[in-house]
């Protein structure tokens, strides 16, 4: 049984929180959704890639059969920023156990319409999975909670590298063997751990999965680059329906090339399961 660990602060349900409403599409004609991008999920003046393929992947459960994101891979084309965005999604296929869609993203920009984000993904029913697991994978080795750190522990908030609006949104706690950014001293190791949760208290589920694979500072900062870190591709693989609780999060890079890396996470539940992995590819400036 994995460690527990205290959640963040309770009140908010599926369908009251922040995340709920600020991920929400209003269906406008069969296959559109209008959607308005919150201020409040940005890094540095960017909107955060997780948070957008939350977006989708709720336009996209509207759109197909099936309840639960299985696998979503996103293209992210052009930086998205607050305000007003419509998706447009449509079925490709639908089967037994699996239905597929793609579904875009775009915003009026100097009076036309640009694309932000274009999403890939095939949905399914979590619940109906069988329960056999069969697994090498071990989870992070975190701290425990009370001897970890997040944005509210800094006693200079606004001079933390990386320090931006969602970070009022998350409940996250790092372990303080990946801060050494914060201090002026990164390892060079290319990890980054912590405990995760919605700051409002809302329980995790297979979206929010999606926002969590892209929620940690990036790893580019223990490697001892700052600034901001795009993502160019994100594919997350939903692998069961999280238990209540604080998960824990875990991102590596084993390669930085040409001015791309790669980033490697994996999402924990309380319960000890792999819930979520995902692979992205990111540019960094040197």
């Amino acid at each position: 049984m994995a460690e527990t660990a205290p959640a963040p602060a309770a009140g908010a349900t599926t369908g009251t929180s922040e995340f709920d409403r600020d991920t929400a599409v209003v269906p406008r004609a069969p296959g559109v959704y209008d959607a308005d991008l919150s201020a409040g999920w940005t890094i540095i003046s960017a909107v955060n890639g997780g948070y957008l393929l939350a977006l989708v992947g709720r336009a996209l459960a509207h759109e197909l059969p099936h309840p639960d994101p299985f696998t979503v891979s996103a293209h992210y084309l052009t930086a998205s920023t607050p305000g007003p965005a419509v998706v447009r999604a449509q079925t490709v296929r639908t089967g037994r156990t699996l239905s597929t869609g793609q579904a875009s993203l775009f915003q009026e920009e100097g009076g036309r319409e640009v694309e932000r984000l274009r999403v890939l993904a095939s949905y399914g029913d979590l619940d109906a999975l069988p329960d056999d697991v069969r697994t090498t994978a071990e989870p992070p080795d975190l701290p425990p909670v009370e001897q970890c750190f997040g944005p509210d522990d800094a006693p200079d908030r606004g001079a933390v590298p990386g320090s931006s609006a969602i970070a009022d949104r998350l409940w996250l706690k790092l372990d303080p063997a990946t801060l050494g950014w914060a201090l002026g001293a990164p390892s060079g190791k290319g990890e980054m751990r912590g405990w995760f949760g919605l700051a409002d208290g809302r329980e995790p589920d297979p979206l929010s999965l999606l926002l969590a694979v892209d929620a940690l500072p990036p790893t580019a900062f223990e490697l001892g680059l700052s600034g901001w870190v795009p993502t160019v591709e994100l594919t997350a693989h939903i692998r069961a329906r999280p238990a209540p609780g604080p998960l824990r999060v875990s991102i590596t890079t084993r390669n930085l090339a040409g001015g791309f890396l790669e980033e490697d996470a994996e999402v924990w539940d309380s319960g000890g399961r792999l819930v979520a992995q995902s692979r992205q590819l990111a540019r960094v400036r040197l």
